[in-house]
């Protein structure tokens, strides 16, 4: 057996893109041999999908699953390169496999290297890149469970059933009627959609954000001259703005636009017959916080016709 050597292993990554343990796996499978190890993983469409890597993926899909009798349910983000891409019968139906594999795991390593057709799900990506030439990546997971009630969920821009551009999970927990809580749960899942809180309720508001907006609030109100007493109310008043914007228990109901949801949560328990208390949600937005490449067209088309 030949001596593989970390400057074999560096030319093979360097020539292929591909990761280190798949460079040595390869050179060992092929005796050494830099040419036929180059070939072994064009074959197995590592060396096409790792050239792609590099390439910024913030397209995709946001997809939801339900589980445990509607007491559970999770969402993945599974991103590619163009919308084209989400529409793609074979992406959408890995996209699917993954958001239900992810019931069984807790993170979103696990849910990388959990089985599908007998390969983990990072294998599965990777052949479904050389096929269809896009880099794409499992980028994340959330999952939301109450012992009773419900999970309700609700995908906007939906581009297949359950997938779409943004995806909410809302836990209702309560043991009232389940098709009232599920009503409920949507159209606050809706709200979410549409308003982006950043906490659930006040409770929630973390002591470091609450003192950076008085901070500010309190410059603007001695910056009016007002006497010490009197910018400290004016704070008071104006961080219960504050809260009514960033706090979801705190935001006005978007549906119809006078109700707290609170009140929407309180108003639920007596339809559905039992107290209901929301304990939590998620709320991701296709592509959130990835730096997306902003091209020029024109100069490209020039920058064609020059060179």
């Amino acid at each position: 057996m030949a001596d593989i050597t970390a400057s074999m292993v560096k030319e093979l990554r360097e020539t292929t893109g591909v990761g280190m343990m798949d460079a040595k796996k390869a050179l060992v499978e092929c005796d050494g041999n830099m040419e036929e190890a180059v070939d072994h993983l064009r074959a197995k469409g590592l060396a096409k999908a790792a050239k792609k890597s590099g390439r910024v993926a913030a397209e995709g899909l946001v997809a939801v699953a339900s589980y445990n009798d509607g007491k559970s349910a999770c969402v993945v983000e599974v991103n590619a390169e163009t919308d084209f891409v989400a529409r793609n019968e074979n992406f959408q139906s890995m996209v699917f496999k993954i958001a239900g594999n992810a019931a069984d795991v807790d993170n979103v390593e696990q849910l990388a290297a959990s089985d599908i057709g007998g390969k983990s799900v990072n294998d599965n990506l990777t052949e479904l890149i050389a096929t269809i030439g896009e880099n794409m990546s499992l980028r994340r997971m959330a999952k939301l469970e109450v012992p009773n009630g419900v999970v309700a969920s609700y995908i906007h821009g939906a581009i297949a059933p359950n997938a779409g551009k943004i995806g909410v999970l809302v836990a209702l927990e309560s043991d009232g009627n389940a098709d009232v809580l599920q009503g409920v749960g949507k159209q606050i899942a809706m709200h979410i959609a549409a308003t982006n809180p950043e906490f659930l309720d006040t409770a929630s508001v973390s002591e470091d954000a609450a003192e950076r907006e008085k901070s500010v609030l309190r410059e603007q109100a001695l910056a009016s001259g007002k006497p010490a007493e009197i910018v400290e109310k004016m704070i008071e008043g104006r961080m219960r703005k504050y809260y009514e914007e960033v706090c979801l228990m705190e935001q006005i109901f978007v549906i119809d636009g006078e109700t707290k949801i609170k009140q929407v949560v309180e108003n639920a328990a007596k339809e559905a017959g039992a107290p209901v208390k929301l304990t939590g949600y998620v709320r991701f937005a296709l592509g959130e916080g990835i730096e997306k490449e902003e091209n020029d067209f024109a100069a490209e088309v020039a920058a064609a016709v020059n060179g």
